[in-house]
């Protein structure tokens, strides 16, 4: 009988292995709450057997973040330390790969002014956003998984006693993630090979507009003219082929920047920098977002959306079947990394470079010229369900089927 010793050892081989692809001589750095420390170290010994010259790690702790957000000067909110912008920054260009563990506290931030933690948010991104670009545009290869804590496995399981709840949560990692197969490595194999023939299959395509259809939802998306949907993996410039995201179920592709109308409606809750924002609408012209109200975390939302002009407009929009298996889990994650790939959704903020033919070796003038959208935020919130439709439109007008009751067509 497996042991749970032998599946979190899985679970780390995967990331190091199959997620990041660690090369021989490369500097990992690892981004994680202090709350993790244990399995830091048992991804660390991964890292130098897979070849890794160093292995760095970033350590943050919410508590600490939170009692700054609460009682710090506001002043301090608006100064980030640059040297850790740039220490981070040196680390891209010189090729390290980073690896970030989430452990998210939906409810970290509920009793802070949303108006602080704004501040902070959009300090930290323009501080970062040199950083960001290397991993936005897959200059590295990086990779994000998640780690259950007590604080986030009381929220996914509230109904289960204390003793039982990290447990539960770990059984579900290890099983979303194909950490429990009897060859992870082999399984991912052929779960790459079949989000790549969707992604082949819609790149041949070369569709105009999606017709998202659903209750609360009737959006017009155009895609950017030389937009390209990608699933799964990514390659950097230096050829390293990796899994940005552990698990992975979607095919995303890039809107074009005003080109977005109609009205859409999320369909589970987004947990955003501490906070929750659920039952939320938004209206589109014209590609910007003019209206937008939500049942809970309206001022975080207002807050997010003013972050900048490009937080108002798509970056992304994604492709989930229902059928998926963190969708039949039936569980709600309160994590976009699962969220997201148990329902089609969209991002509001920046565009990936790599979702256009070309995109990486564009100046940004050229960018924005093929449509795409440059924000200090990267939101994805999740829009699909049993009842969504979606439609392919070519630029003859013509329809095909994509998705009916929530699945591919």
């Amino acid at each position: 009988m497996k042991t749970f010793e032998h599946y979190l050892d899985q679970y780390a081989e995967l990331a190091i292995r199959v997620g990041l692809n660690v090369q021989k001589d490369q500097t990992v750095v690892i981004m994680t709450p202090i709350a993790c420390a244990d399995f830091v170290r048992k991804i660390t010994k991964k890292a130098y057997d897979a070849g890794a010259k160093d292995v760095l790690i970033d350590w943050d702790d919410d508590e600490v973040k939170a009692l700054r957000l609460k009682h710090a000067p506001e002043s301090t909110l608006r100064e980030y330390p640059m040297w850790r912008a740039k220490g981070l920054e040196e680390l891209a260009k010189g090729g390290a790969a980073f690896l970030q563990i989430y452990a998210p506290n939906a409810d970290l931030l509920k009793d802070v002014d949303p108006e602080r933690v704004a501040i902070s948010s959009k300090t930290t991104a323009t501080a970062r956003e040199g950083f960001l670009h290397y991993m936005r545009s897959n200059q590295v290869n990086w990779l994000m998984i998640s780690y259950p804590t007590a604080e986030w496995s009381a929220k996914v399981f509230p109904n289960l006693h204390e003793s039982e709840r990290i447990g539960k949560l770990w059984e579900q990692i290890f099983k979303l993630t194909r950490a429990d197969a009897e060859d992870p490595v082999a399984a991912w194999n052929t779960h790459v090979q079949q989000l790549t023939s969707k992604q082949e299959m819609l790149n041949g395509l070369h569709f105009k507009q999606l017709h998202l259809q659903a209750p609360g939802t009737d959006l017009y998306i155009e895609l950017a003219p030389k937009h390209q949907w990608v699933a799964a993996g990514s390659t950097t410039d230096s050829g390293i082929f990796f899994l940005p995201n552990i698990p992975t179920e979607e095919v995303f592709t890039m809107p074009l920047r005003g080109g977005t109308n109609g009205t859409v409606r999320s369909t589970l809750p987004l947990s955003y920098q501490g906070s929750l924002i659920d039952g939320f609408s938004l209206t589109f012209e014209n590609g910007k977002v003019v209206s937008a109200t939500a049942e809970v975390g309206q001022e975080v939302l207002n807050k997010m959306l003013d972050m900048d002009e490009g937080a108002r407009y798509l970056g992304e929009v994604a492709l989930v079947p229902y059928d998926s298996p963190i969708s039949q889990s039936g569980i709600i994650y309160y994590n976009t990394l699962f969220d997201e790939n148990a329902s089609c959704h969209v991002a509001l903020g920046n565009s990936y470079p790599f979702t256009i033919e070309g995109g990486t070796t564009m100046s940004p003038e050229e960018l924005i010229e093929n449509g795409y959208n440059k924000s200090l935020i990267h939101v994805d919130f999740m829009i699909g369900s049993t009842e969504m439709n979606i439609d392919g439109i070519a630029a003859d007008g013509s329809r095909v089927p994509l998705f009916r009751k929530g699945n591919w067509a």
